[in-house]
């Protein structure tokens, strides 16, 4: 697994902060990252975007406990239609993506909550794991509305991935 954090500057710039390769993604290793973008001199973060390690916000917050944490939205979904039946995906995944689609937080939670209550009675579990993220989904709405799209999945790191 190649690790690579991309930080965005007050201008707009992005750079890679740091980056490590280990045999695969765990919480050690990121952990580990964290620290070392630290002791570099990353002094403060003001937003951590992340997909769904386990123990990550964790692992933030011991190391930037000022940082703010979004969870990728685009993995959440993913999550979410992997534990529903084929026929109903495309309906979800619409409903879903509603969620980063709105113009304020008040009306992200809105709809947030109308998908729960939808899809509640057939899928039980999957919406009980989103509800318990609840916190960290919709962080991105406390940002001005020109750079949310960039902030609410993890597409930006993917594509720089991809590009690699």
């Amino acid at each position: 697994a190649v690790y690579i954090a991309i930080g965005i500057k007050p201008n707009g710039h992005k750079e890679v902060i740091d980056y490590c390769i280990a045999p695969s993604e765990n919480i050690e290793v990121w952990t580990e990252l964290l620290q070392n973008m630290k002791s570099s001199g990353l002094k403060q973060v003001e937003l951590f975007l992340s997909d769904g390690v386990v123990g990550m916000k964790t692992a933030l917050m011991q190391t930037y406990p000022k940082a703010h944490f979004q969870r990728c939205l685009v993995h959440v979904m993913r999550n979410i239609c992997a534990k529903v039946r084929v026929e109903d995906r495309e309906a979800i995944m619409n409903e879903f993506k509603q969620v980063h689609q709105q113009s304020n937080k008040q009306e992200g939670i809105t709809v947030l909550h109308s998908f729960y209550s939808k899809w509640q009675k057939a899928y039980q579990h999957a919406i009980q794991n989103v509800k318990d993220i609840e916190a960290d989904l919709l962080v991105f709405y406390n940002y001005p509305k020109q750079i949310r799209s960039s902030i609410y999945s993890t597409n930006m790191i993917e594509s720089f991935n991809n590009v690699v």
